[in-house]
């Protein structure tokens, strides 16, 4: 993780399908973190979760809820930065489909991370991962 912190080139992390434990870790340290529609990204499973919570594993569906781990959960959360959509009925059904969202997502990024310079870059990776968890009171 820290290795990657210093990374003087554009990284973006993709979650194709289920991004969890340790390795969530490593992908949110992206400067872009995207993600297929019907994935889901979270540092530990429902059924971990549910283990620990509760103390039984019959509450993953609960846990699944409390922890937001869907695409559309974590935009809005400002954990990703982009849901890809999928094809119709998901990415394994049309995988050319999938394939074509995601490279013109991926390359969009690409191109403006490749326009700043290195320490634009590694500032704004800082101050993403610093922002992941702040705490900001809604207004009434």
């Amino acid at each position: 993780l820290r290795e990657m912190m210093t990374l003087k080139v554009p990284v973006v992390s993709v979650v194709i399908g289920e991004g969890g434990s340790g390795g969530a870790l490593g992908i949110g340290i992206a400067d872009r973190v995207l993600m297929l529609e019907n994935a889901y990204y979270s540092v530990i499973s429902p059924e971990g979760c549910a283990a620990i919570l509760w103390k039984d594993r019959k509450y993953a569906t609960e846990a699944a809820t409390a922890l937001k781990l869907s695409a559309k959960d974590l935009l809005g959360l400002g954990i990703i930065d982009e849901v890809i959509p999928e094809p119709m009925g998901g990415a394994h059904h049309d995988h050319v489909g999938a394939a074509n969202n995601l490279k013109k997502i991926v390359h969009r990024h690409l191109l403006e991370l490749e326009a700043q310079d290195s320490k634009a870059l590694l500032e704004g990776r800082y101050q993403k991962f610093r922002a992941y968890g702040e705490f900001r009171e809604k207004a009434r």
